[in-house]
């Protein structure tokens, strides 16, 4: 009876994990370029010293869902995606090289391009720096130009080319801020083949309606496992009277 408790504990704690994982691809669900997590359970026996009957119920997250979301077209700028499979490059909070589907871009007051997040675009020379202008225009091969301050459209200029790369999906991990790198701590280089969409954003690829029932169904799971530690209890003090009856 303590196998079955045991079984039904471990995996009402990582249902309470697979919980999380859901909730937190329902509130990303209009994040811009994100990319939902996926879930599962499987059966692990417990190693060390003791009985080798006890199995352990893990959850885990086991992938990406790297699907495209929907391409809307908002008509700003800055406002940049991807057009077919790809990354931004851009430089993350720790200084390594990381990847976004993410291009609702700013400048910030010392010229630099970054993402929603914070983190600088990175462009062939480094972090995209924007020198003071009046407009600023991205190409569909991403190519940054500026029109200085005080000059014409005549007078436009590149200054810099953003990152796009493509690397396999499968070399990828995502991190808890949401941003990919690649599993062997790599760089990946720039893919002319990579384009963009300029005034366009790629919208979240969460599928609500699917998370919902997902979670539904998780919540029924937590119920079950709950029910079942009670039916053990239960079991186990029925078996402790029987076993009082017969002394």
């Amino acid at each position: 009876m303590d196998r079955m408790a045991y079984v039904a504990m471990t995996g009402a704690r990582q249902t309470e994990l697979a919980q999380a994982v859901t909730a937190n691809n329902i509130a990303n669900a209009s994040t811009t370029g994100f990319r939902a997590d996926l879930h599962g359970f499987q059966s692990i026996e417990v190693e060390g010293p003791g009985r080798t009957t006890r199995v352990n119920a893990v959850g885990e997250v086991f992938g990406t869902d790297f699907q495209p979301g929907t391409v809307t077209t908002t008509g700003r700028d800055l406002d940049v995606a991807i057009a077919g499979s790809g990354f931004f490059a851009v430089q993350s909070k720790d200084g390594s090289e990381a990847y976004t589907r993410a291009g609702d871009f700013r400048v910030n007051a010392v010229g630099q391009l970054l993402t929603a997040g914070g983190e600088a675009v990175l462009g062939e020379r480094g972090p995209v720096a924007i020198p003071p202008s009046t407009s600023i225009t991205i190409g569909t091969d991403g190519t940054v130009s500026v029109t200085p301050l005080g000059q014409g459209p005549e007078a436009q200029a590149i200054v810099d080319r953003i990152k796009l790369v493509n690397p396999p999906v499968q070399d990828l991990d995502k991190g808890s801020d949401g941003l990919f790198r690649r599993t062997d701590a790599a760089s990946s280089n720039a893919d002319a083949n990579v384009a963009v969409r300029v005034g366009s954003l790629e919208s979240s690829n969460v599928n609500i309606a699917d998370e919902l029932v997902n979670m539904i169904s998780l919540a029924r799971r937590y119920e079950m496992q709950l029910k079942a530690i009670e039916t053990t209890e239960e079991n186990a003090d029925s078996a402790a009277a029987m076993l009082r009856l017969r002394g």
